[in-house]
């Protein structure tokens, strides 16, 4: 584990990767684009794969980037002005940020994205290992919240084959999260109804 000081620097840095965290990409890139309400479409989620019901592939890709994109950043700044452990702080933040997000009413998406993207920031050969579990599963299952519990459930184990154990913590919370967040998918699957990656509304 690393080293926690929580003082004023780390208490701005951790606020503010939660407000970047909870910037609602997937409800801006739709507004941009015409594509409507998306709480109204779909599952109602503000994340790519619901994006992506839309048939609009590049709307679906920005916010891919853009949600990953948050979690990264949130981390880097905060590494770079007070090291390792506020980075890790920062990117819980952002993660909570897009769970919780403050503009939405505190109902936002379930952080899939910015899950991949703090990792990537964090030990980048940990990241990728994730994003390809991810990769893996999608290919193999083509359902989007398989692909990302898969994930979920195997990073933990990556973190400590890559050596990453100052990390587990943190990677076992987030894990966590997501898996609480995919609550109603876990339930679809298992009675064999949760849609496939790219089915429209």
């Amino acid at each position: 584990m690393p080293e926690l000081t929580f003082d004023f620097v780390t208490l701005l840095l951790v606020v503010g990767g939660y407000l970047l965290g909870s910037v609602p990409f997937g409800m801006v890139m739709a507004r941009v684009m015409g594509l409507g309400n998306l709480r109204d479409i779909g599952s109602g989620n503000i994340g790519a794969t619901n994006v992506l019901r839309t048939g609009n592939k590049k709307a679906a890709f920005l916010t891919l980037v853009f949600d990953a994109g948050k979690g990264a950043v949130a981390v880097l700044i905060a590494r770079a002005v007070a090291g390792e452990g506020a980075a890790q702080l920062a990117g819980l933040a952002a993660f909570l940020g897009h769970l919780f997000p403050v503009w939405l009413g505190f109902k936002g998406g379930k952080g899939v994205a910015t899950y991949l993207g703090l990792l990537l920031a964090l030990s980048f050969p940990v990241g990728l290992a994730a994003c390809a579990s991810w990769l893996a599963a999608a290919v193999l299952l083509r359902i989007s919240s398989a692909s990302a519990l898969a994930s979920a459930l195997v990073t933990p184990v990556w973190a400590l084959m890559l050596g990453y154990g100052q990390g587990i913590v943190l990677i076992v919370v987030l894990g966590a999260l997501i898996f609480w967040g995919h609550r109603a998918n876990i339930s679809r699957l298992l009675a064999g109804t949760e849609p496939k990656i790219g089915k429209k509304s």
